[in-house]
């Protein structure tokens, strides 16, 4: 019984032992297991989370303000300033809800004393009225907790007098800012375009993406920066814009500041040269204003174009893509813009602010009715078409170089009793000719039988699709790849024209150039196209974007678009047609060119208008530049445009060199009066540019 006790003492024990022995092993390894933990979390928050906490901690005893950048400059080609920004004191005005009208004009008065007292007086004077409009007492303009400027640069005499008076001028503060400044002589200013308050510029899907909460200050927009909204301001605004500058001050729990300002400077942004050169860009907005005065007011009946308003041109170097003008006439002071734009101002400009050689814009008449029978700056080719049309006729095998088509000054198509006659320019008739006459001559004839009509007997319905892929080719239908904002495409009109008549009715219709309407920008690439025989350029503005340092950070380079490639003896046809195109303005100039005519006609407000259209390049041998003009409402292209690229190639000649060297001016001698025995006006041999006498459209 003992021996039995004391054996199951002992076992008892033993488990006691083997127990204790596991709960203290537990014990460890539950104590190595939280120790290790606790160590793996203290790492953790050190090396991953450390950072970030003690940003926050830095943060919380630290205020940051962010200083606006400093806009980087545009140049022109040579180095002009175009656009600029630069400090300066501004008044600005807050609005105040109980303001009425009449205390209102009383403190526009008030404010127009001091500027007449003490400020430049070399500048425009500012009236009440303008002052009045600028503070926006009914929120037409800006939202009531935006502050409205009523003038920039104001003298140390105008501040120092506000100042001392504040009490006087309720809702008044000075604010020292940076202004973009554009060149008084109004440089391609629908190119360049504009800015505007981030506020009024979120519409924009470019400012919508933007992540105004950036954590990083000096990445961070700020709600009252002024951005691009347009143009290459819109464009290059990232690379314009630079970076943000800090100014951090370090407070303790109240807020107070407890120590010194840090300072991080704003990295100012990149600057444009621009391919525009200075000199050429002037000449050409001067060649389209005066000539449209001149137009507008000629006794000559084949000249006299009385509704001629607006002008567009484009010139583009063939080899390399750059634009060297594009000129949008008439145009604006775009430093109306500067820190925002009262309504007034708003309405004097909005039919000059956009760029009508990319897009379409309408001609500046206050009614809409009127306007509505005028057209805009999108017209139809007419005969500029020609060249690409041969080029297709020719390229699909439906006649050779040296195939000829008597032209009986017009041709008929469709069913009996419903047959459209497409006539020839004052009905001319001539006689036998081949592709090259049919260009020199503008036949219209030629064009509707041996290429439009043709396309649509070989191929059928196919044939519009075919027209279209070789439009398309040449830039005609499609954005020509600037980058541009809002650039446009152009109307195409043929499909419409299949559906609505026939296809046979749009293809012949679009071999001289009544279905498609296109941008002057569009027509100079195109123009380049023929030029250097098959290359689709990109057109480019930018020809290098240089640093605050002067370092090149972006280089220009040419590129290709497309390509197509024809035999030589194709491109010989249609230079040798355009080689004898008669064309008024061109009279003892000292390079060859080659050119062609157009006057389109449009049907608008249940009117019909004639549109003047020029195409030309230069030399004829070796190319350098395309020229590409559009006047609406200009008549014959010959005489409505054709001088306005006269002096466009003058002035690149001069200043650049057609032929590589900058020319000496000479003095144009008188011009020769371009007609025929009749005394008709002669536009490409004998202007055949006209819409059909007939236009009964085929059931």
């Amino acid at each position: 019984m003992t021996n039995n006790s004391t054996e199951e003492a002992q076992k008892r024990e033993l488990r006691n032992r083997r127990h204790f022995s596991f709960r203290l092993n537990v014990f460890f390894f539950a104590t190595f297991f939280v120790f290790s933990a606790l160590i793996v979390r203290l790492a953790f928050l050190q090396f991953v989370e450390g950072p970030s906490y003690k940003e926050q901690e830095h943060a919380l005893g630290n205020r940051s303000v962010p200083v606006p950048p400093i806009r980087g400059n545009i140049y022109d080609s040579e180095g002009y300033p175009i656009a600029y920004s630069s400090s300066t004191q501004s008044l600005y005005y807050t609005f105040e809800t109980k303001m009425t009208e009449e205390r209102g004009r009383e403190l526009a008065a008030k404010i127009v004393e001091v500027f007449d007292k003490y400020g430049d007086k070399t500048k425009k004077s500012i009236t009440v009225d303008d002052v009045y409009e600028d503070m926006d007492l009914k929120n037409r303009v800006y939202y009531s907790y935006q502050q409205r400027r009523v003038k920039s640069g104001l003298t140390k005499e105008e501040i120092a007098y506000f100042s001392e008076h504040r009490d006087d001028f309720p809702g008044i503060d000075i604010v020292e800012e940076s202004i973009r400044q554009y060149n008084e002589e109004g440089i391609a200013v629908q190119l360049v375009g504009y800015m505007k308050k981030l506020q009024g510029a979120m519409k924009l899907t470019k400012y919508q993406e933007i992540n105004t909460d950036q954590s990083d200050p000096t990445l961070r927009y700020l709600k009252t920066e002024e951005v691009g909204v347009d143009g290459l301001e819109l464009m290059y605004q990232d690379e314009l814009r630079g970076y943000n500058g800090v100014k951090e001050y370090p407070v303790n729990k109240d807020s107070e500041i407890i120590g010194p300002m840090k300072l991080t400077k704003p990295v100012k942004g990149e600057n444009l040269f621009l391919t525009i050169n200075k000199d050429v860009q002037l000449a050409t907005q001067n060649a389209i204003t005066e000539h449209i005065a001149k137009i507008r007011n000629s006794t000559d009946k084949w000249e006299r174009a009385a509704n001629a308003t607006t002008g567009y041109a484009v010139a583009m170097e063939i080899d390399t893509g750059k634009v060297i003008a594009m000129a949008s006439m008439p145009d604006y002071d775009t430093n109306v813009w500067q820190g925002g734009i009262s309504q007034k101002d708003l309405d004097q400009i909005s039919a000059f602010m956009y760029n009508g050689t990319i897009k379409e814009v309408y001609p500046p008449y206050d009614n809409d009715q009127e306007r509505k029978k005028h057209p805009s700056s999108f017209v139809y080719l007419g005969s500029t078409q020609k060249p690409l049309s041969v080029l297709v006729g020719l390229n699909e095998g439906l006649f050779t170089p040296t195939t000829t088509f008597n032209d009986i000054g017009y041709f008929e198509f469709g069913k009996e009793g419903h047959k459209v006659k497409v006539n020839n320019s004052q009905n001319a008739a001539n006689g036998r000719i081949n592709a090259t006459q049919a260009i020199a001559k503008s036949s219209n004839a030629f064009m509707s039988a041996m290429i439009g009509n043709q396309l649509y007997l070989v191929n059928g319905t196919d044939g519009v699709d075919i027209w279209d892929n070789y439009m398309k080719q040449f830039g005609l239908g499609v954005t020509t790849g600037s980058g541009l904002p809002s650039e446009s495409a152009g109307v195409v009109e043929y499909y419409n024209e299949a559906k609505k008549a026939s296809p046979q009715s749009a293809l012949i219709r679009s071999a001289w150039g009544q279905q498609g309407k296109y941008t002057a920008l569009q027509l100079a690439q195109y123009t380049a196209m023929l030029a250097n025989h098959g290359k689709r350029l990109k057109p480019q503005f930018v020809n290098e974007i240089r640093d605050v340092d002067g370092n090149v950070t972006q280089a220009y380079q040419t590129e290709v678009l497309n390509t197509v490639d024809y035999p030589d003896v194709f491109w010989s046809t249609i230079e040798k047609g355009m080689a004898q195109v008669q064309v008024k303005g061109f009279d003892d100039v000292q390079y060859t060119f080659l050119r062609k005519t157009g006057t389109s006609q449009q049907d608008v407000g249940g009117g019909r208008v004639e549109n003047a259209v020029f195409i030309a390049y230069a030399p004829a041998e070796n190319p350098k530049l395309a020229v590409a003009v559009i006047v609406p409402e200009g008549g014959f292209g010959g005489w409505g445009a054709a001088p306005i690229a006269r002096k466009i190639f003058d002035a690149y000649d001069e200043k650049i060199g057609l032929n590589g060297t900058p020319r000496k001016p000479v003095v144009p001698a008188t011009p020769i009066d371009v007609t025929n025995t009749d005394g008709t006006p002669v536009e490409a041999g004998t202007t055949n540019d006209s819409l059909p006498v007939v236009r009964t459209e085929e059931n």
